[in-house]
């Protein structure tokens, strides 16, 4: 039995409104997920569902999903807002993600995500999108504390490099570092805007070039990969074992969303982090837990078992290496689960 540090999972949307399974029917019948976009499904469904969905609804459905999260491992968590699209809406989830870090037991940072998709209404109105943003949510977001970072979805069809340095540059005015989605299907030069204008992370990295691993290894930004999304996408996985080859300190996390990956089980995330990224099973929990809290700021609350710390602990079940857990996938590999010094 082994006794290891709670799970720090460093990027997910974990607050929606309801599941996007029909969606998971048309990617069986060949629908990929940019056309699944274009049809109106993707983020602008969810942004729709959420819109409609009341604040009290929206926190109990995400303290549920919490909770199931705890018991699979997880002490230490980011949710991202990025469903809502509208003033109205995205500050209403934010609100209920503060709510949620005044409540839950676990360690939460908030991430404001309003970069997340353009609105139909502003199709072909980018720069009053943007905008709407950078003058009506962040000046209230900063005034009422509701964000630790913020964030958007670089990449081709959403938001160009240039407009997501603005983005970064207005949430560092405001006293928010950057956590960017970038190179999920594209390497557009997004990695390199990140690197540049000292964001704090950036996630995804299906696609890389020889060209973003140089700018990651001359700056200080961390590399996030999320393989759930890789595995439920059918997409490329993260060229994991360049990064850690390249000296690079790799984060691990879920991305659990209602329409890529629908799953915050970090115990999952290990395991097709050795058996599809060719990460020892030691790496892979370098990954998911210490790195995991420098990607949220936190490693000096969890991460890791030491003094001073909070005791967010997993015992495991009996196995006589800790090679066996990534090994035993599928399987809930967890006796019990200690959040603040209580099992949970």
């Amino acid at each position: 039995q082994f006794a290891l540090p709670c799970f720090v999972d460093s990027h997910t949307h974990v607050l929606f409104a309801e599941p996007r399974h029909t969606e998971f029917v048309d990617r069986i019948k060949g629908l990929t997920y940019e056309e699944i976009a274009l049809r109106g499904g993707g983020i602008l469904n969810s942004a729709k569902k959420l819109q409609e969905s009341s604040e009290e609804t929206l926190y109990l459905d995400a303290m549920s999903r919490l909770e199931e999260l705890m018991q699979l491992g997880t002490g230490a968590i980011e949710i991202k807002s990025g469903y809502g699209l509208t003033v109205e809406a995205e500050l209403k989830m934010l609100r209920v993600i503060k709510r949620l870090k005044e409540n839950s037991p676990m360690v939460i940072k908030a991430t404001f995500l309003g970069a997340h998709a353009l609105p139909p209404e502003y199709k072909d109105r980018r720069t009053d999108y943007i905008d709407l943003i950078v003058n009506e949510m962040l000046p209230v977001i900063q005034e009422e504390g509701l964000a630790d970072y913020i964030d958007a979805f670089c990449e081709s069809g959403y938001f160009t490099p240039e407009e997501t340095t603005r983005i970064i540059k207005a949430g560092a005015a405001a006293g928010l570092k950057a956590k960017i989605h970038v190179n999920q299907f594209n390497s557009i030069g997004g990695l390199q805007a990140c690197v540049e204008n000292g964001a704090l992370s950036v996630d995804h990295l299906e696609v890389m070039t020889d060209d973003d691993l140089t700018a990651l290894k001359n700056g200080n930004t961390l590399p996030v990969a999320l393989p759930t999304c890789s595995f439920f996408l059918s997409i490329p996985y993260t060229p994991a074992r360049e990064i850690i080859d390249a000296g690079l300190p790799l984060v691990l996390a879920t991305d659990y969303n209602p329409g890529s990956t629908p799953s915050g089980n970090m115990q999952f995330v290990v395991s097709l982090a050795s058996i599809k990224m060719k990460l020892l099973p030691a790496e892979a929990f370098t990954a998911a837990t210490i790195n995991g809290a420098y990607a949220m700021e936190v490693e000096n609350e969890v991460g890791s078992l030491e003094v001073g710390k909070r005791a967010n602990i997993m015992l495991t079940k009996a196995m006589d290496s800790l090679d066996f857990f990534p090994y035993n996938f599928g399987n809930t590999n967890i006796d019990k689960v200690y959040i603040n010094g209580y099992v949970h």
